[in-house]
């Protein structure tokens, strides 16, 4: 979903090219003011997660930088965004908390970094939103080193038999179009351990968001 960085795609919805354009520049400014309330909420997991980060960081789908302020600020940091629009807001904030980036437009699926070139790989409410969690996922073992570190923080599905999973399902065709593509019923953290990552933290919370109540943080070795 990226509620850090939600991107309404046409792609889901058949709007055709200039409209997409459109949309994505309408978003990165929307997100640019209503993603703080969401952050507010995530703000202490956010801070135990990313707080002690070191060595280079490459985060996926990172908006309009509101994990800038939880950073160490000697990280060498990577932000792989597909929204062009996005990256104004990133370097703004990136350079508000004196951390330098390196923002570059591909996708999680296809980032374009050499193998074994990150020590973390941060996604934080963003592989709802990939187009291919599986492929995303495999891509980001293969630019994390040995034994590095995947840390997310993701809204997921909620258990199979209860209301809410149901109503996640009856949600999700419009939820898709009107947020880039994300599901609010994903197993995300079956996801990744199905991929191969071995959690050695992990917390199930829930926080008063409707269908994207139910979400899981933690971190999880290559």
């Amino acid at each position: 979903m990226q509620m850090d960085a939600v991107r309404l795609s046409g792609d889901n919805c058949g709007v055709g090219p200039i409209s997409v354009g459109l949309s994505k520049r309408w978003f990165a400014w929307a997100m640019c003011h209503v993603a703080e309330r969401y952050d507010h909420l995530l703000a202490d997991r956010k801070r135990d997660l990313l707080g002690s980060l070191d060595g280079t960081v490459v985060e996926i789908g990172p908006g309009t930088g509101t994990n800038f302020r939880y950073y160490p600020r000697g990280v060498r940091w990577i932000g792989v965004e597909p929204n062009p629009f996005m990256h104004p807001y990133l370097r703004r904030a990136a350079q508000a908390v004196g951390i330098e980036v390196d923002v570059v437009q591909n996708r999680a699926e296809s980032m374009d970094l050499a193998d074994g070139s990150a020590d973390v790989v941060v996604a934080t409410a963003v592989l709802c939103s990939v187009r291919d969690q599986t492929k995303a996922l495999r891509e980001i073992r293969r630019v994390l080193k040995p034994g590095g570190q995947l840390v997310f923080l993701e809204h997921v599905g909620a258990g199979r038999t209860t209301r809410l999973r149901k109503f996640q399902r009856l949600v999700r065709p419009f939820w898709r179009c009107m947020v880039d593509g994300c599901d609010p019923a994903r197993d995300t953290g079956e996801a990744i351990i199905e991929a191969g990552f071995k959690p050695i933290q992990l917390e199930t919370f829930t926080l008063p968001l409707g269908p994207v109540a139910t979400h899981i943080a933690g971190v999880a070795l290559s």
